[in-house]
C-alpha cells in the first residue's frame, strides 16, 4: 500500500495483488490513520466488484463515526450495488467534491 499524504487528506493507493490483500493490510493499519480522511484510489489497479466494495463497510462506518471521510475512488461498478455507507466516486475530482461535501454536512450536525 502506497500512502500519498497530502494537506488534509491521504490517498492509499493498493500495491497487493488483490483487493482483498488490500484490505488485509489496511485493517493491520487503520488504527494509525484513524483521525486523518482516507481516499483509496483503486482506479488503476483492479476490477473491483460491487460485492468486493463490501469488505470497506466497517471501515467506511467507523471513519463517519469518527468525523472523518472515507472514499473509494473505483471505475466501471455500478453505484446502485453498493450501499449508501460508503462512498464511491470514479474519479479523483468526485472524490475531493466528496471530501468537501462531507466536511460541511460536519459543520452542520454541529449547530
Amino acid at each position: 500500500m502506497h500512502i500519498d499524504n497530502k494537506e488534509t487528506y491521504l490517498v492509499l493507493t493498493p500495491t497487493e495483488s488483490s483487493t482483498r490483500d488490500f484490505y488485509n493490510t489496511l485493517t493491520k493499519e487503520i488504527t494509525s490513520l484513524k483521525e486523518n480522511h482516507i481516499l483509496i484510489d483503486f482506479s488503476d489497479k483492479f476490477n473491483i466488484e460491487a460485492s468486493e466494495i463490501l469488505l470497506f463497510l466497517d471501515i467506511a462506518n467507523e471513519k463517519r463515526e469518527n468525523g472523518t471521510s472515507f472514499v473509494l475512488i473505483i471505475t466501471g461498478v455500478n453505484i446502485d450495488d453498493v450501499p449508501d455507507e460508503i462512498n464511491v466516486v470514479p474519479t479523483m475530482i468526485e472524490a475531493l467534491d466528496t471530501l468537501e461535501m462531507d466536511a460541511i454536512e460536519r459543520d452542520l450536525m454541529d449547530f
